[in-house]
């Protein structure tokens, strides 16, 4: 058995580096993966996040609303099995349970024995960031842990952590007393010892973190052995994490914050305590999987740090932790803990009542009716079906004068006559298609009219409306209209001034339409063609010279901008000095840390960080931008 613990420091953006979550946990060929800085909170667990072939998987998301929490940390684990129901494998849990107080909803266990000094609120919010979930496998109970990261100034955050982990030694304590074997895998944000830190000082070990860590180590007397440390007593070097925006990666400039602890008897039926222990029977190999560091030799052309984040290095800013277990034996048949993503209402769905079911059904039977209802018949009362084509008439041409092809003809004339002409033409039209419409609905028994061709010409008379009209749309011949000398356009004038179309028109020009005719008389308007184009050829000769105009204006604000920036550059190369160590370019920063120098820039060398050994690493240069003045 394979189990890995890795720090990815957002779920989303590992398996969007390889591609799926699938990919992502096969590359580890593990049966139980652990991760933590998931990033991700409980609405955001999509299946594609969160589920894939052959694994199982168990989260922990923040619930807290407190600024800066939100979406933050998280665990998850996955466990890859052959088959979630009725399973003898080691790898599927038997039982599993986010957090580690007792206190959450899918938690099955009770508030533990020994925390009484704690209140009830002071635990749920210990259980409130997402920072663990334990899975029983039978042989052993493994928690995989993501402690809080507490800075050295920050009072509330050293107490809030200072709580978490006595409250997660008592449970430890629990389980141990029940002759339970406990893993414990994560990152715990703490460096045991002054070999798993790149820089440690001379008060490195009197780090309250640090002394209860140890306490827990069986060579002070606990419970825990620290694997990797058990198998490799004096490496020097091995760190799990590094700083991401200094560069530190390059020189393996970090620390060992991610771990692997194992406590409880070895799984052999022999009781002889002194000269067995689960890490020399059982553990094969633990180590650090250096391929996953980000950091890789032909990243950059030089050892130069090319100034933090404008150096972007694809991973986790941690690298995983691995350990190989052997002789481990198959446990009863079980199926998958209820606590498993699977269930998830958000990826298995909400389960729906039968009435929901059935309104449903009936809701789609209803709209199914209405979609493919029969025809209207011809025996209908022909009285009240012309008065609806009427009325569709009358909207028809209410929408043809609103989209501008009559209003561009006779509404923008000052002629109160041909308005009056106008109006009877306009009436004229609805007489003669209501005759039509009445002609054809009273046609034949067997004629009908077709939902689908009413919905297609609702579509095309608002397809009409909104479409957006040429200029030769206003003087195009009209097919199949028959023409006299006596209705026939005396006279059509062509005035474009400011993209402004007018056109008058005398009373003698509106034709008079006969009430039973089947057609509906429309006027044709024409005009010269080499009018037209001298129109057309103005109005694109106008928008070139303004495209002209505008495209030079751009240009030299572009240029005038470049200048200026240039200019900007130049002023900052000379204000920006020199490190010591290198006599290069430093690097701008700012102060984010709050407290009295908040916001302040300052200049650092820009060499990647690494030891002071090395003269190719950062020789710590610092300036402050600007002088503050002293305050009286």
């Amino acid at each position: 058995m394979k189990i890995v613990t890795y720090n990815v420091n957002g779920l989303r953006q590992r398996v969007s580096q390889f591609g799926s979550l699938r990919k992502l946990l096969d590359s580890f060929d593990a049966d139980i993966i652990c991760f933590q800085e998931t990033k991700l909170r409980r609405q955001e667990l999509k299946s594609d996040l969160v589920m894939a072939d052959g694994y199982e998987s168990f989260f922990s998301c923040t619930r807290t609303s407190d600024k800066g929490r939100t979406g933050y940390s998280g665990v998850a684990t996955f466990c890859r099995v052959k088959s979630p129901f009725s399973s003898t494998e080691v790898a599927l849990p038997v039982a599993a349970e986010e957090g580690f107080t007792g206190l959450l909803e899918t938690s099955g266990s009770k508030i533990m024995e020994g925390l009484e000094d704690f209140s009830k609120d002071e635990l749920l919010k210990i259980d409130s960031e997402g920072r663990c979930v334990i899975t029983d496998h039978g042989h052993f109970i493994l928690f995989n842990v993501y402690g809080p990261r507490a800075d050295s100034e920050d009072t509330v955050r050293i107490q809030f952590k200072l709580q978490f982990f006595h409250v997660l030694q008592k449970r430890w304590e629990f389980l141990l007393c029940q002759g339970r074997r406990i893993f414990v895998v994560g990152d715990l944000n703490i460096a045991p010892a002054a070999i798993d830190r790149c820089d440690a000082g001379p008060d490195f070990a009197k780090n309250e973190f640090r002394i209860w860590f140890r306490s827990m180590l069986v060579e002070s007397g606990g419970s825990f052995f620290d694997v990797f440390r058990s198998k490799h007593p004096e490496r020097r070097e091995a760190y799990t994490c590094w700083p991401s925006n200094t560069g530190a990666e390059q020189f393996n400039y970090g620390t060992r914050i991610d771990h692997i602890l194992c406590a409880g008897p070895c799984l052999h039926q022999k009781h002889d305590l002194q000269s067995h222990n689960f890490v020399t029977c059982h553990v094969n190999e633990c180590d650090i999987l250096i391929d996953y560091k980000r950091w890789k030799p032909g990243n950059a052309p030089s050892y130069r740090w090319k100034g933090g984040m404008s150096t972007r290095l694809e991973g986790s800013d941690h690298a995983p932790v691995y350990m190989c277990l052997g002789e481990v034996p198959e446990i009863p048949q079980h199926s998958t803990p209820s606590l498993a993503s699977r269930y998830l209402p958000i990826i298995r769905g909400v389960q729906q009542t039968l009435v929901s079911v059935l309104m449903k059904r009936e809701v789609a039977k209803q709209g199914k009716s209405c979609k493919f209802s029969g025809s209207l018949p011809a025996e209908s009362n022909s009285t009240g079906d012309t008065e609806d084509c009427s009325e569709n008439v009358d909207r028809s041409l209410n929408n043809y004068c609103d989209s501008g092809i009559l209003q561009g003809v006779y509404c923008s004339s000052s002629n109160q006559e041909s308005e009056g002409e106008f109006t009877k033409t306009i009436e004229n039209c609805r007489d003669s298609a209501n005759v039509a419409s009445h002609s054809t609905i009273t046609q034949g028994s067997s004629n009908h009219i077709s939902p689908f061709h009413v919905d297609r010409a609702r579509k095309k008379a608002k397809k009409s409306q909104l479409g957006q009209l040429s200029l030769k749309s206003f003087f195009h011949k009209r097919s199949n209209v028959s023409h006299d000398d006596n209705n026939s356009i005396t006279d059509t004038s062509l005035n474009v001034n400011n993209s402004v179309t007018d056109t008058s028109l005398s009373q003698e020009e509106v034709p008079e339409s006969h009430h039973h005719s089947n057609k509906i008389p429309v006027t044709d308007y024409s005009c010269s063609v080499h009018e037209l184009h001298g129109v057309n050829s103005s109005v694109c000769s106008h928008d070139q010279d303004e495209k002209k105009g505008k495209r030079f204006l751009d240009k030299e604000r572009n240029n005038v901008a470049l200048l200026e920036w240039r200019r900007i550059q130049q002023l900052m190369e000379t204000s920006i000095p020199l490190c010591k160590g290198h006599k290069e370019p430093c690097v701008a920063r700012v102060v984010k840390k709050p407290g009295p120098t908040f916001g302040r820039r300052f200049f650092v060398c820009a060499r990647a960080e690494g030891p002071a050994s090395n003269p190719e690493a950062n020789c710590g240069y610092f300036k402050w931008a600007f002088s503050k003045s002293k305050q009286k």
